[in-house]
């Protein structure tokens, strides 16, 4: 269970300003649906199942975080620090990764059909065969660093 609920989450964004701070929370679960989160410090932070579809996280720091099975459809990730997260069974269909850093990313599973990955940092990326890319290959048919340019 999330440590908060979305409205107490959606005051908090209110009341924080730019560079909210949310780093190491429980957020399992939590619908952060089209919530603007630009800036947010989310470090550490257990998001497992998170519904961020339509969500807004522009620079964000989003490393080391467990985002398994999160639904991130329409999320917006540009300039966000995605490094060392775990993104296994995550849901990115047309998700914004432009100028991401996807640094040692895990995206098994990861579904990012029609995603943008223009300008994302794709180094030590992982991925498994049941990974489909924005072009709907799957796997070792695509090639990361192809869809950074």
């Amino acid at each position: 269970m999330p440590e908060i609920t979305r409205k107490e989450l959606a005051i908090a964004l209110v009341s924080a300003g730019t560079n909210p701070r949310m780093a190491g929370l429980d957020l399992t679960m939590l619908d952060m649906t089209r919530l603007d989160m630009t800036g947010a410090n989310l470090r550490g932070a257990r998001m497992q199942g998170v519904n961020l579809r339509e969500a807004i996280l522009r620079l964000a720091n989003i490393t080391y975080v467990d985002m398994t099975v999160a639904k991130a459809v329409g999320c917006d990730f540009d300039s966000a620090n995605l490094t060392g997260t775990n993104l296994t069974g995550v849901d990115m269909t047309s998700a914004r990764l432009t100028n991401a850093n996807l640094t040692g990313v895990i995206l098994n599973d990861a579904n990012l059909t029609n995603a943008n990955m223009k300008g994302a940092n794709v180094t030590n990326l992982r991925f498994n065969e049941k990974t489909t890319w924005p072009d709907g290959k799957k796997g070792s048919q695509g090639n990361p660093i192809d869809y950074t340019q």
